[in-house]
């Protein structure tokens, strides 16, 4: 269960003590030091680590971390807004001890999502988790709604011994192939076993699409717990792998051609114990507030795939008819939309209808991501928005004229137009609050001029290994 309470100095009632037992049992398993994680605009992992001895220290008054990396890209260059990216000032990393878990992947490590509270034991206007938290107890108050969500986690495993820089597929066996799940058997089953030995259920894990390519499914959990899921399987994959001489990468697009790592969102709307994306009126058994709150995403697409969908390399991947959802379209189990209705199975509708948002991928902070589709679909429900006419097969088929009377149109095929879509949507601008949303096209900005000039082989390559 997530801590929705803002972190305080001294540590919230009860929390010391906690920190205090924790490190006692935490030592006595063997385990010398805690990471404290959190992601930073551009989508990368940053951590602090901490003694075992020193998280009770760390629960009362937290752990000193830059306000900069707020405006680092994904090259490790800084870029700055009127409030961050200078070397002034300093921050407090909060562990939230719900989340703390023992790596199974990394024998004498614990790991703990943070929130980062200012010197003077305020809210961070930038902390992308602290932002999240907010939208969801924001929802439940003025909407009486809960959420559950997930994030699909594609990856490709190269060879360890690759070249520098070059990713060598680990596995050779087609798409979706026995041949590949038995060349990386070893390495799959140890990842189910780092899962459970942690607490994360796995829906299942398989061969994906491109070369070297696997995907797992994690179980739905409340949307900050989802997001700090997402971290941790994918620091238990990469850890994984290590232990078995390879080399993983979650860049939206390894190689430049083909088809690249998605991060796809699926997401439920919840009253009283009531999954609104079944039993209603509306198409396919929504409910008219399921329906207004998925218009609400549909329509702010656009926008949303800066967020989404946040460097250059993200381009790459979103192409037509390759499953990624380029298109502004929604239909029922339809692949190619960007918005697709998943019933589920009959006899367990109530318990699986949910919402799969395509054009996401694993460059995107999480926390963002699902704060920024939460706050998106609400400002549908608060309208009383409407979907169009769902689109079955693929939208590159429709003629121009049946697309435009659909509201089909192709969503950015660049990091600019995103950006471009980003900076005149006032309703997101607005969920993120001011610091955030220009941190959000300052780094966007910043990725954009570090790629400036590159083809698409070194545009890829350049991301290869950031993510």
């Amino acid at each position: 269960m997530t801590t929705l309470a803002d972190p305080v100095p001294g540590g919230r009632p009860g929390d010391v003590e906690r920190a205090d037992a924790l490190s006692g049992e935490l030592t006595g398993r063997g385990v010398h030091g805690v990471v404290l994680a959190y992601v930073d605009t551009a989508g990368i992992g940053r951590v602090k680590t901490v003694p075992t001895t020193a998280l009770a220290s760390a629960t009362a008054w937290g752990v000193g971390m830059s306000p900069v990396f707020d405006t680092f890209l994904a090259n490790d260059a800084a870029v700055a807004t009127d409030v961050l990216g200078s070397p002034d000032g300093d921050l407090r990393l909060y562990p939230d001890l719900e989340r703390l878990v023992v790596l199974a992947g990394q024998p004498g490590w614990a790991w703990a999502p943070v929130d980062r509270v200012t010197q003077e034991g305020g809210r961070h206007p930038g902390c992308s988790r602290t932002f999240l938290r907010h939208v969801v107890a924001d929802a439940a108050r003025e909407h009486g709604l809960r959420f559950k969500a997930a994030f699909e986690i594609e990856w490709a495993v190269g060879l360890d011994s690759a070249p520098d820089g070059e990713f060598v597929p680990a596995a050779t066996g087609p798409a979706y192939g026995a041949i590949r799940q038995v060349e990386l058997s070893e390495y799959t089953a140890e990842v189910l076993a780092a899962c459970a030995a942690q607490g994360v259920d796995v829906d299942q894990i398989h061969p994906e699409y491109a070369p070297g390519q696997f995907e797992i499914s994690v179980g739905a959990l409340d949307p900050v717990a989802a997001a700090d899921r997402s971290v941790l399987v994918r620091q238990t994959i990469r850890a994984v792998a290590r232990r078995h001489g390879l080399r993983v990468s979650f860049s939206p697009a390894v190689l430049a051609q083909g088809v690249g790592n998605g991060g796809h969102v699926h997401l439920s709307a919840w009253r009283e114990g009531v999954n609104l994306h079944t039993g209603g009126e509306r198409r396919h058994g929504m409910t008219a507030e399921a329906e207004a709150f998925a218009a609400g995403v549909l329509a702010r697409l656009p926008a949303l795939t800066a967020v989404t969908a946040p460097s250059p390399a993200s381009y790459l991947r979103l192409k037509p008819s390759q499953w990624a959802g380029v298109f502004t379209a929604w239909g029922l189990e339809t692949r190619e939309c960007a918005l697709r209705l998943v019933r589920g199975t009959a006899g367990r509708r109530a318990k699986q209808a949910n919402l799969e948002v395509k054009p996401v991928d694993l460059a995107a902070n999480p926390y963002l991501a699902l704060g920024s589709l939460i706050a998106a679909g609400l400002a549908g429900l608060t309208s009383g928005a409407v979907l169009p006419e769902e689109t079955r097969g693929d939208p590159v088929r429709l003629d121009a004229e049946e697309a435009a009377a659909r509201g089909v149109r192709r969503l950015p095929a660049s990091l600019a137009e995103a950006v471009a879509a980003f900076r005149g949507d006032e309703v997101l601008r607005a969920a993120l609050g001011p610091v955030l949303a220009d941190a959000v096209t300052a780094v966007r900005q910043g990725e954009i001029d570090a790629v400036d000039g590159l083809d698409d082989e070194r545009v890829a390559a350049a991301y290869r290994w950031k993510y």
